[in-house]
């Protein structure tokens, strides 16, 4: 690779090289680089291209006053550099988040040459901000020379760990996919109410301290709507299909016929979706969307008015630009790539136009989100005061659909020409390409993480916890250059401790706490850096072996005791079957059918038989199952459970799936429409769909759940 391509990759965060799942060290294509780098928008395609882009950046570096973002951790001093016209005095300040200020900073020795560059000689000061600064979102001025620049410096949390609400007890709860427990007075989709109810059940009847739910975050707001929660239009704001509409105060205040209506409405989705085998998302908003219009037609109170106001003053322009994002979707459809020239950037006159000509549609998707907004504090208050310590936790998703309202409204941040995935690893050898377009460092920087902080600050508003999907994405992502193979990628670093930092700045004002899942190809030293930042990570039983350490050579499960402390461990995860279909081993079978292995069937079958095998022995040597004769697919997941129970984990979650026995997999990594993925129904042993009444009554699910309560 040509020294000048290989500098600006590592100027800009870009591995030139890898180690990847089997331990192998792995040089990145030179083209590959070349590419990523382009969608910096830095120039590399030839010698001559590269040896200009780096003395770009090496004037860009020295041209710019201060850092463009700081980060540091409470009880630490952050360091930061000033440039100045070589021998010009400098003054400089901490303008603090409520208002004060501080001037103590120090000077620290820096003998670092001047730069000549554009004519003037540029030198370099140091100085040292105060440690005990407050955490917070603070601004550092910076005066010279007549001159005036400023800084976001951010501090953050050097420990979260858990609410003190938890004390030192392990908390146990519920994992479920939201949109498949559906009750006979939802609309074909399980809802906000569905969720309320389900964390009072599993609360005040179980003991459980939270209901972990899939991300919530916006879908199109037309049809066709995508059905995957990890691949919203926006990670900021919720997905009205989740609105119970005759929850909506102003639906108690309808005239009878508006009234009529709506439950008409609900009526239709009852006869066309009860005895469908399907999540059929589009009919059950098309109806719903059609019910909240009346709705939002009626009107409000005076007092309720002034909460809107303050709703929308909250939230300031991302409500706004989100709103305005749907309108548009709504008269144009969803990818704006395909909308007239003038509308695809939000900051034209034809946006301004359009919003202007339909500002009763803008107010209807600012409305969607208030109303969500509600029901979703209403669900988190009836968790607490159900009995649970944390209530709901949410789940932040990776990244965005490429043509959504995030990489419209927020399109200068996002790298193009790139999708984010993962590079091969043992469940998935092919790789995966999520689609996804993936933030651009520098621009986060340049704009102070305000994105980030927006979406992680909104996903918290009501929640007693946050689970960060692929969490090392925080770290690295695995960029793909279009054209390209999921396992013709390579990655590029995001600046962890001011990422991590400010998820556990906003966790901690909100009196959450945060759980990464921190799966597949990890960088070890990454779990160790979660650990000390008290972040928690993610242990699924399926995955913990200790390899090579069995009896033949071969693995064994993980003893209970070398699991670790501060993570949220389960038997199983949304990409993986349930656990009665794990233990049939549908998991191998269906990548096979689905053409996802790089092995063959056969050998994949032996290879999962014996993890199946090994697990079954340890179950029976420490006393989970009977010690010989059959057992029952229920005592096995009991018994699995209740391995689960010797751990020293803080935080053990049993999937819904496994309560009620369902055995069919809700997704499956690598396929799009080849499986039917986030459209199955919650179902029973048989693999015929239930309802939540059946939930609440569960024999089945009570048993498990005694277990893991202990």
């Amino acid at each position: 690779m040509d020294p000048a391509v290989r500098a600006l990759a590592q100027a800009h965060g870009i591995a030139t090289e890898f180690w990847d799942w089997r331990g192998q060290h792995t040089e990145v294509a030179h083209d590959t680089v070349t590419a990523v780098l382009a969608a910096l928008d830095v120039p590399a395609g030839s010698e001559q291209e590269a040896q200009d882009s780096l003395a770009a950046l090496h004037r860009a570096h020295w041209t710019r006053t201060l850092p463009a973002f700081l980060v540091g951790r409470q009880g630490h001093s952050v360091t930061c550099w000033v440039h100045v016209t070589h021998g010009d005095a400098v003054d400089i300040r901490v303008d603090l988040e409520d208002g004060g200020r501080r001037d103590d900073l120090v000077q620290l020795e820096n003998w670092t040459p001047p730069e000549h560059v554009d004519g003037r000689d540029i030198g370099e000061a140091s100085f040292a901000l105060p440690a005990d600064l407050p955490l917070g979102y603070h601004t550092v001025r910076v005066w010279s020379g007549g001159q005036e620049a400023s800084t976001t410096v951010v501090i953050t949390p050097a420990f979260l760990g858990f609410p003190a609400r938890t004390g030192d007890r392990r908390t146990w709860g519920v994992a479920t996919q939201l949109y498949s427990v559906r009750s006979a007075q939802s609309w074909g989709v399980g809802d906000l109410t569905d969720l309320t109810d389900l964390a009072v059940w599993a609360g005040s009847g179980h003991g459980a301290g939270y209901v972990l739910v899939n991300p919530l975050h916006a879908a199109e707001p037309v049809a066709p709507m995508e059905p995957s929660p990890y691949l919203p239009t926006t990670r900021r704001f919720a997905n009205p299909l989740y609105l119970r509409v005759e929850r909506i105060p102003e639906f108690a205040d309808l005239a009878s016929g508006d009234r009529d209506a709506v439950l008409a409405l609900r009526t239709d989705v009852h006869t066309r979706l009860d005895d469908l085998d399907r999540i059929d998302r589009d009919t059950a908003w098309t109806a719903k969307s059609a019910a909240l219009r009346i709705v939002h037609a009626a009107g409000r109170t005076p007092g309720r008015d002034i909460a809107y106001a303050a709703f929308q003053h909250r939230e300031g322009p991302g409500l706004q630009s989100f709103a305005l994002w749907c309108a548009l979707a709504t008269v144009h459809g969803p990818d704006w790539a395909h909308w007239p020239a003038g509308l695809r950037h939000p900051g034209s006159p034809e946006v301004a136009a359009f919003a202007g000509e339909h500002a009763d549609e803008v107010d209807f998707q600012r409305w969607l989100q208030w109303c969500l907004d509600e029901q979703l504090g209403a669900a988190q208050a009836a968790a607490v005061d159900a009995g649970m310590t944390l209530g709901i936790v949410h789940d932040l998703a990776v990244g965005v659909h490429p043509r959504g309202a995030d990489a419209w409204s927020l399109q200068d941040s996002y790298a193009a020409g790139v999708s984010v995935g993962a590079p091969p690893d043992a469940f998935n050898q092919a790789g995966q390409d999520w689609a996804q377009p993936p933030w651009r460092p520098d621009r986060l920087a340049e704009l102070g993480y305000a994105p980030f902080r927006e979406l992680v600050a909104t996903v918290l508003r009501h929640a007693g916890g946050v689970r960060v999907d692929h969490i090392i994405g925080l770290f690295r992502l695995w960029w793909i250059p279009a054209g390209h193979e999921p396992t013709q990628g390579t990655y590029v670093r995001y600046d962890h401790e001011a990422m991590i930092g400010i998820l556990a700045l906003e966790a901690h004002r909100a009196g959450a706490l945060v759980v990464g899942e921190d799966l597949g190809t990890v960088e070890p030293w990454v779990r160790d850096f979660l650990r000390e930042r008290g972040i928690l990570g993610t242990s699924i039983l399926w995955f913990e072996f200790e390899y090579g350490a069995g009896p033949d050579g071969g693995d064994r499960p993980l003893r209970p005791e070398w699991w670790r402390e501060y993570c949220l461990a389960s038997v199983t995860t949304h990409d993986l079957p349930p656990t009665a279909g794990y233990l049939a081993g549908e998991h191998v079978r269906l990548r096979h059918r689905l053409g996802l292995l790089t092995r063959t069937l056969e050998d994949e079958l032996a290879a999962d038989g014996a993890e199946r095998e090994a697990w079954l022995q340890t179950l029976r040597e420490r006393g989970a199952v009977p010690a010989d004769g059959e057992v029952s697919v229920e005592d096995l997941v009991i018994g699995l459970h209740r391995y689960l129970t010797w751990t020293p984990s803080r935080l053990l979650c049993v999937s819904l799936t496994d309560a009620v026995g369902d055995p069919r997999t809700q997704n499956q990594p690598g396929t799009i429409d080849e499986y039917p993925n986030w459209r199955v129904p919650l179902s029973g042993p048989d693999g015929t769909p239930i309802g939540l009444e059946d939930v609440l009554t569960s024999r089945r699910a009570a048993r498990l759940f005694d277990t893991v309560r202990g």
